[in-house]
Formats: C-alpha cells, sequence, structure tokens
C-alpha cells in the first residue's frame, strides 16, 4: 500500500460512501436545527496533520514532545474564541458538547449534588439531569419546563422549584426552544438559590457571537457549546468560565474527563472563530433568524401550529396535532421528498419521544447555502403539500424534483475540491 494515496485510491468503499453522503447534502433541504455546514477553510483545518500529534496536557505544558506547533494553534483558538464571546477563560478541548457539560458539573459539584434542568419534552438536552445520561445518575436531577398557555419561559415558576429542591447548579440554554433565553433573569435564580449557572448555549452560540442572541457570558459560572451547531465549525465543543474557575474547570477537562485532545479539531476551531470574528458574520446570523422567522410564519399560514407562536432564533417546533400526522411519520415522508428534519416533543408532549407529536425545523443549513425569505416560503409549501398528502408517492415524487430544483440553484459543496476524493 502506498501510503501518499489519495482515499478513493486506497479505500474505493468508503470514497463511494462519503460521495453519496456529499450528493445527499447538495440534493436535499437540510433543516435539522442541529447542523450547519462546515466551510472549505474548516474541512480542510480538519483534514489536516496535526490528527497525528498527541498533545496531552495544555499549551505550553504538555507530556510529549513535538508540540510547539499544536500549542501555537491551540493559543490562536483559545485568543479567538476570547476575543470573540467576551470570556475570561475558554477551554477549547473538549471533545463534545456532552463532555463539555460533565466536565463543568465535575468542576464544582459532587455525586449525589443536586441539578436543575429543563425538561427534556420542552426543549431541554439529555445532559441537563435526564435519567438515561451521567448527568442524571450521578447527580440529583430537578427540572422546570415552560408555561403551559405561552410555551415560554416562566422565571417565576422556575424560581418556585429552585427553591423547592435547592440546586447546588442551574442549567439554561436548550435544544428545542425556540425562543430568547433571558440569562440575567436565570442570574438572578441561582444567586436566590445560592447554585451555579451554567448556560448550554451550542445551539444559538453563532447567533450570540455575532450579537443577535443576548449573551450569557456576563451572567453566567460556566458557558459550553458545540462547535459545529450556528458556529459553523467542526465537531467539538468548548467551554467558557470566570477565571475563578478555571483552573478547577482545565483539570476537570484533562485528565478529568478525557485524555490528549483532537488538534486537528482545535486547529479547525480556530479557522471557524476567525470566520466569525468577520463583519459578513453578523449579516448571515442576522439572516439565519429572519429566514426561521419567515418560514414559521408561512408554515403558519398554512395551517401549521407554531409552538409559542413564532421564533426569535433559528429554530421552530411545529406542532402536527391538528393535521393526524406524528413526528415520526412527518420525518419520514419528507424525508422520501428530499427534506431533512427531525420529529420533536412539543411541551407536555403525550407521545413518546420515538412517535412525538412535532417536527423541530431550522434555518442554518438553507441559511448557508443563501436562501433568502422568498426560499423560506417555497419550502413552507413544500413541506405543507408532503403533510397534507400523507402516503401520496406522486406528491413526494414531484416535490423531491422541485427539492433538487432548488438545491441546484444554490449549490453547496463542489465535490472537484473535497479532500482525497
Amino acid at each position: 500500500m502506498v501510503f501518499g494515496s489519495r482515499l478513493g485510491e486506497v479505500d474505493s468503499e468508503v470514497a463511494g460512501i462519503i460521495r453519496k453522503e456529499v450528493e445527499r447534502q447538495n440534493n436535499q433541504l437540510q433543516l435539522i436545527a442541529s447542523e450547519s455546514p462546515a466551510s472549505r477553510a474548516v474541512l480542510e483545518a480538519s483534514a489536516c496533520v496535526m490528527t497525528n500529534k498527541y498533545a496531552e496536557g495544555y499549551a505550553h505544558k504538555r507530556y510529549y514532545g513535538g508540540c510547539e506547533f499544536v500549542d501555537l494553534v491551540e493559543d490562536l483558538a483559545v485568543e479567538r474564541a476570547k476575543k470573540l464571546f467576551k470570556a475570561e477563560h475558554v477551554n477549547v478541548q473538549p471533545h463534545s458538547g456532552s463532555q463539555a457539560n460533565m466536565a463543568v458539573y465535575f468542576s464544582v459539584l459532587k455525586p449525589g449534588d443536586t441539578i436543575l434542568g429543563m425538561d427534556l419534552s420542552c426543549g431541554g438536552h439529555l445532559t441537563h439531569g435526564h435519567p438515561a445520561s451521567f448527568s442524571g445518575k450521578l447527580f440529583k436531577p430537578c427540572y422546570y419546563s415552560v408555561n403551559r398557555e405561552s410555551e415560554q419561559l416562566d422565571f417565576g415558576e422556575i424560581l418556585k422549584v429552585a427553591r423547592e429542591c435547592k440546586p447546588k447548579m442551574i442549567v439554561c440554554g436548550y435544544s428545542a426552544y425556540p425562543r430568547f433565553i433571558d440569562f440575567k433573569a436565570f442570574r438572578e435564580v441561582a444567586d436566590d438559590v445560592g447554585a451555579f449557572l451554567m448556560a448550554d448555549i451550542a445551539h444559538i452560540a453563532g447567533l450570540i457571537a455575532a450579537g443577535v442572541h443576548p449573551s450569557p457570558v456576563e451572567y453566567a459560572d460556566f458557558v459550553t457549546t458545540t462547535t459545529h451547531k450556528t458556529l459553523r465549525g467542526p465537531r467539538g465543543a468548548m467551554i467558557m468560565c470566570k477565571e475563578e474557575h478555571a483552573s478547577a474547570l482545565d483539570k476537570a477537562v484533562f485528565p478529568g474527563v478525557q485524555g490528549g485532545p483532537f488538534m486537528h479539531a482545535i486547529a479547525a476551531k480556530a479557522v471557524a472563530f476567525k470566520e466569525a470574528l468577520t463583519p459578513e458574520w453578523k449579516s448571515y446570523q442576522q439572516q439565519i433568524v429572519k429566514n426561521a422567522k419567515t418560514l414559521a410564519s408561512a408554515l403558519a399560514g398554512k395551517g401549521c401550529r407554531i409552538v409559542s407562536g413564532g421564533t426569535d432564533n433559528h429554530l421552530m417546533l411545529v406542532d402536527l396535532s391538528s393535521k393526524n400526522v406524528t413526528g415520526k411519520d412527518a420525518e419520514t415522508e419528507l424525508g422520501e421528498a428530499g427534506i431533512t428534519l427531525n420529529k420533536n416533543t412539543i411541551p407536555f408532549d403525550k407521545q413518546k419521544p420515538f412517535i412525538a407529536s412535532g417536527i423541530r425545523v431550522g434555518t442554518p443549513c438553507v441559511t448557508f447555502r443563501n436562501m433568502k425569505e422568498g426560499e423560506m416560503k417555497v419550502i413552507a409549501d413544500l413541506i405543507a403539500r408532503v403533510l397534507a398528502s400523507k402516503d401520496d408517492g406522486r406528491i413526494k415524487s414531484s416535490v423531491k424534483s422541485e427539492v433538487k430544483a432548488l438545491c441546484d440553484r444554490f449549490p453547496l459543496y463542489d465535490l472537484k475540491w473535497l479532500p482525497g476524493l
């Protein structure tokens, strides 16, 4: 085997599968709210030779030799993240959002301590205390939800729950909440009960970096985020915290919950942060929100109920109860028509999570393709036609052709420059 050969020459099977995935992303409408396409620069950094380097420890304090250049790229990533979010301390080593949250818990909590997070069915995340997650197994979870009428956060109720369960940490920031989050109000609740405050901004980090969503950095003791959602970087995560927690946090990441960092991913994170520091970033994130508002309004005009009545960010929840379609069925039917999104529970859902009464719809991927408000109205019509014609193969075939034509007008990736193919 020639080790300098390209992927297509070494392993045609894997190369072929990757090509098919590229075609899927190019030819379908990606509306999964937790996905954003990475730029060519981020993809190139993700595939760089820094994947070869072991670098346990932190920049300039490693357990291995030969780290002088990976030190530089980690320094750069940290420096750019601090500037981007105005953070006191940043750790860019976490491999995932779940590991980032785990490190925060382990930095200031002990097993059995109480954490207060959003109920999963109302938009929370598994790592915010769900019994199936380490967070619900190692710590004592309690939950707040949204107001049944407004389907938005109710701080009077949150304060009441906090005073009852007396958590050592309160978690805010969600995976399926379409409204602005008042981080200052959460700080006031945390102070009232003497709790740490962690903001998980995995979904809205890109919006926060652009100033189109309020930032928690001033108010939260810890801020975690993935780097691959609206921040549009490589798969990975990072943690921001107040300087007083820096030492404990860094020790909780390494050696606490993981070993050697993925230096190629950190290089790609540095690239993504640089992209997010450009003037174009704000207008791009603003367009994501404009597109989300337009798509939500257009879907409502097609008879779909939008949870909480609209959206302030990049996503919306669509309640399909009145359509006599489950979230699971909608995900399947729309997928067959070339529209990719995910089933999702709605607040106080009576369906099980694997069935769900709703779908979650996001606009980052289509905005990356330079689609704007006009295209959102077209997408709403395509979705509505499929939902109104369950199991109608002719409708799905017609919509799929229209989806392909729309995607061809707004191309995503060019196979000619994708690494190794």
